[in-house]
């Protein structure tokens, strides 16, 4: 049964200069569309430490029943980490709600505020090894599109926020309503919280030609050599021009694409059959265990063992 209006279910964005703005735009259009559209009784404000940002924002004193408090991102994790000034407001306002979230490297500021300790998390996949590195009590999962943990809710880049605000609709107000914003937006109605966002170089859509050529290249040969100047080779063009076209068109170096690329192929393995962690580096290209292990700590934040142990405690 649908809450009064009298009872909307107050949800505060929490903004700052430099934010990411797609951040907030993604899950607060589904929440908007779920006032507006579907009678859920919402209550959504943006908020913020300054007048400094590029949006309307307000400051009004804490509701009584503050029931969401959502923490957007920025590109810089290390201008994030020194917002004193945000991390207080977050820390003084988390006790009021029921829930809080964070999207994309918004997680960075609930883990300085001290709001993740022992808490499964996620966060965009460029920054779990380093979220790990900086907060060594958390248990970052980098290979999820979301996740809730009690009254924890974080998720990964950019849109896989659109996926957070959709399952908290469907929580709060049943899945017909989340189906119907998810028809709204023209999106899958949610993509499952334990889906992975490593998705292959490919769905990061570099332009037809060379790059996408060399790409499908590293697909079907990812357990052989595979350098910048044999890569070069099935594209057509020297090894100077490719490595920075490469790193243009993806945004990574051709090596830690290769390196990504093979953690891809080998964290089913992991993760779901009982073969030797050393087969499975050979298996996908790496030439020891301690190459693979290595690549899975920057591209996942955990060791092999740790993510194999990980999905087992969680099945």
């Amino acid at each position: 049964m649908m809450p009064a209006p009298s009872d909307a279910l107050a949800i505060w964005f929490v903004v700052f200069p430099g934010f990411e703005l797609l951040d907030v735009s993604g899950p607060l259009c589904a929440f908007n569309l779920a006032r507006d559209f579907h009678r859920t009784a919402y209550d959504i404000r943006t908020v913020s430490v300054s007048s400094g940002v590029t949006i309307d924002t307000i400051q009004p004193p804490v509701p009584r029943r503050l029931d969401t408090l959502v923490v957007v991102g920025a590109p810089d994790t290390e201008m994030l980490s020194q917002q004193n000034d945000l991390i207080a407001l977050v820390r003084m306002l988390a006790p009021h709600a029921r829930r809080s979230a964070s999207v994309c490297t918004g997680t960075f500021v609930l883990a300085a505020a001290g709001l993740l300790d022992g808490h499964r998390v996620t966060t965009h996949w460029r920054h779990t090894a380093d979220i790990q590195r900086r907060y060594p009590s958390l248990k970052v999962e980098a290979d999820r599109i979301f996740i809730h943990d009690g009254a924890i809710w974080t998720s990964a880049g950019i849109t896989a926020g659109i996926d957070l605000a959709l399952a908290m609709i469907e929580e709060d107000f049943g899945i017909e309503n989340s189906k119907a914003v998810a028809r709204e937006l023209v999106v899958y109605h949610r993509r499952s919280g334990g889906q992975s966002q490593f998705s292959t170089l490919l769905d990061l859509e570099p332009r037809p030609g060379r790059i996408r050529d060399a790409i499908a290249y590293i697909h079907t040969h990812l357990r052989e050599p595979l350098s910048v100047e044999r890569l070069a080779d099935v594209a057509r063009i020297s090894p100077r021009q490719f490595a920075r076209q490469f790193v243009v068109e993806t945004g990574e170096t051709p090596a830690r694409a290769v390196e990504r690329l093979r953690c891809d192929a080998a964290l089913p393995r992991i993760e779901n059959t009982s073969e030797s962690l050393g087969q499975i580096a050979l298996h996908v290209g790496f030439r020891d265990l301690e190459r693979m292990r290595r690549a899975c700590l920057r591209v996942y934040g955990q060791p092999p063992q740790a993510l194999r142990r990980r999905n087992r405690n969680r099945a």
